[in-house]
């Protein structure tokens, strides 16, 4: 009897201890769900058409060629405006690029990015371009970042849908993950995970910003992805042919070409190649830097960086770095300003043109590096790019494209403003 009575009790204490080990809790939050949407290929690829021209919605890069001036609307195309009078700039017609962000022009056929694949078309008659070449899966797509899951079965990732969500799911006392349970299965979580992050979703040539992933030298094309710089033989303008593809590093932003050489904005530092050697640019130093976004411009003997915080951009500086580049394999920096959130910059001798974001067009004497002179400070508008063009300052931001007469820098004349739709 007494033997049954201990029986009872261990086993008793048994399966006390073993409910309290598997004691569960249940765990709740908000977090925001990505859902990828796909578009057919074919349906993607036979997407490049010329339609009237439109309002600017989301402009981003901008370009000059000749009297023309392009300007990307973010994803979706490029408008063609004649600047034959920067008074009184005419838009004549959109081309729709689906998934375009960056374009570069020569000898009248304009290059521009179309998610994964590079399309050349003839602008020579602007009312009427047409696509004379499709270069297809040289480029990654903008969109597939890391940490995402893509099925290629599906077609090709166009954009992203957002919705808030709540995760709720069972632990342990060892808060290891016992079940998943409302939310879990349509989030696209796996049970180690958090939220899955897709981040924080530019013969003759023409004349691109400082945000540029699209350059040209002589009858080469550059461009510039997250990790890479390819180089594309353009020496038959209507028929680009990839030449070789360079890997720098990571988190490649922009390109700008000075003299022979390709100055490489990343969001860890500048690179410099040389491309003298055109179909094989070669690289010769760089420049480290805390992170942050980094787009970068050069004249003379001195480069001009700009970092900035921001949606994709990490670090906690916003500031004007100046580079002294007389060696080229080992810049120094001379002295940093603080900015607000500078964007783009551009150079024209010793006037530099600094888009500082929602503080507006700020425009320096630069003569003395380590003295520069505050000429006119345009605070009122928004500011992402600016291409000065001798006398003209061609810039654009989300309120719309503004031109400038900079013939005194002191005093800005504004010539025109195309309104971006509200």
């Amino acid at each position: 009897m007494r033997n049954k009575v201990l029986l009872s009790f261990v086993t008793l204490f048994t399966i006390i201890l073993l409910s309290g080990c598997y004691t569960t809790k249940t765990i709740s939050y908000k977090t925001k769900v990505y859902t990828p949407v796909y578009q057919s290929i074919e349906e993607f690829r036979n997407g490049v058409k010329t339609t009237s021209a439109r309002e600017l919605e989301r402009p981003g890069k901008i370009y000059i060629f000749g009297k023309y001036l392009f300007i990307c609307e973010s994803g979706q195309g490029v408008h063609i405006i004649d600047d034959g009078n920067p008074a009184s700039p005419n838009p004549i017609s959109f081309i729709e690029i689906p998934g375009n962000g960056d374009i570069a022009v020569r000898d009248g056929i304009l290059y521009a990015d179309s998610y994964i694949d590079l399309v050349a078309i003839d602008i020579k008659d602007p009312l009427n371009p047409t696509i004379v070449k499709r270069v297809k899966d040289i480029f990654p797509n903008p969109l597939d970042l890391e940490g995402s899951y893509i099925d290629p079965e599906k077609g090709i990732l166009i954009r992203w849908d957002v919705r808030d969500t709540t995760i709720t799911y069972e632990v342990d006392g060892n808060d290891y993950v016992v079940s998943p349970m409302d939310g879990w299965k349509s989030s696209g979580l796996d049970y180690n995970g958090g939220p899955i992050d897709v981040g924080n979703i530019g013969g003759s040539s023409g004349k691109g910003g400082s945000m540029a992933r699209f350059t040209t030298y002589l009858n080469y094309l550059y461009v510039v992805d997250r990790s890479n710089l390819q180089s594309i033989d353009i020496s038959i303008p209507e028929n680009p042919r990839p030449w070789n593809k360079v890997n720098i590093g990571w988190n490649i932003e922009t390109i700008f070409p000075f003299r022979d050489k390709l100055f490489i904005g990343s969001q860890t530092g500048m690179f410099i190649y040389d491309a003298s050697t055109p179909w094989n640019p070669t690289y010769l130093g760089q420049f480290s830097h805390a992170r942050g976004c980094d787009p970068v411009v050069a004249e003379d003997k001195y480069a001009y960086v700009t970092l900035r915080t921001g949606t994709s951009c990490a670090g906690n500086l916003n500031q004007l770095d100046i580079l002294d580049i007389t060696n080229l394999m080992k810049p120094i920096l001379l002295k940093s300003y603080p900015m607000q959130e500078p964007a783009g910059v551009g150079i024209d001798g010793t006037t530099l043109f600094i888009c500082d974001g929602k503080a507006g067009l700020k425009v320096f004497d630069v003569k003395d590096p380590m003295n520069i002179e505050l000429l006119n400070w345009q605070s009122d508008i928004q500011t992402y790019d600016i291409i000065p063009l001798g006398k003209i300052a061609i810039m654009i931001g989300s309120d719309g494209l503004f031109q400038y007469d900079y013939s005194d820098p002191k005093n800005l004349i504004l010539l025109s403003k195309i309104d971006v739709k509200r």
